[in-house]
């Protein structure tokens, strides 16, 4: 299992610390690889982007018009974590309760 986030973000916090087996990557460190982006684009098309974090409050509205796909390659910290890859290939955007329970088996 893989969990895609920040390692300074509270909720990827908590997803690394209840699965500790999981590999962590950081994206500021190693954005997404583009085939995993589109993957993710397409099961969560109107969800991967926060548009409530600060990074998309310190975007111009320009910027913000954008598409996604290209957002994200710009500003990795704009997308909403953690994104988790199981082992079975299965995505997973966030850390609700519901995701838990799935993750966690």
């Amino acid at each position: 299992m893989k969990l895609y986030g920040i390692k300074t973000c509270d909720t990827c916090r908590k997803a690394r610390a209840a699965l500790p087996r999981a590999m962590f990557v950081d994206l500021r460190d190693d954005p997404l690889p583009d085939d995993l982006l589109d993957r993710a684009l397409a099961a969560f098309p109107d969800d991967l982007v926060n548009r409530r974090s600060t990074t998309w409050r310190d975007l111009s509205e320009a910027d913000r018009q954008a598409p996604a796909r290209d957002l994200l390659q710009r500003h990795p910290t704009l997308m909403k974590r953690p994104l988790i890859v199981t082992d079975d290939g299965a995505l997973h955007l966030g850390w609700s309760d519901a995701i838990r329970a799935q993750v966690q088996g």
